[in-house]
């Protein structure tokens, strides 16, 4: 406030009844902005639906990062129990399947097919 004296005793002077509109007009600002806040329903909608998707990608990831750990924790149990002959020949598979895409894709293609019209014969 101003050291300025009161003109009458409990009457402000001219400076703090203008400090105090000033104050007044600040905290209304704030207030109207906390209103027109609550009011928008479309930034509130989408600042939930960023959380949301937030929330969704970290247990995603989460969820991702548990998968990778038990198969690689499942695939080493199977290395660990596995005699190292069949190793061997499942390696040898693996190399030739990799080596023969196109004809193993096309047997496949095969198979379905047959499997869908044998599925189809039978359900009538």
């Amino acid at each position: 406030m101003t050291n300025e004296p009161r003109t009458n005793i409990g009457s402000p002077t001219p400076d703090e009844l203008r400090e105090q509109i000033e104050r007044t007009r600040d905290e209304l600002g704030q207030t109207v902005e906390a209103l027109a806040g609550k009011a928008d329903v479309t930034a509130q909608a989408k600042e939930k639906t960023s959380a949301v998707r937030e929330r969704a990608a970290e247990k995603t990831a989460l969820v991702a990062d548990q998968i990778r750990v038990k198969t690689q924790h499942a695939a080493q149990l199977v290395k660990d129990t596995t005699p190292e002959p069949v190793l061997d020949n499942l390696g040898q598979v693996a190399r030739a399947g990799r080596a023969n895409r196109k004809p193993l894709l096309v047997a496949g293609a095969v198979l379905v097919v047959f499997l869908l019209v044998r599925r189809s014969r039978l359900g009538r």
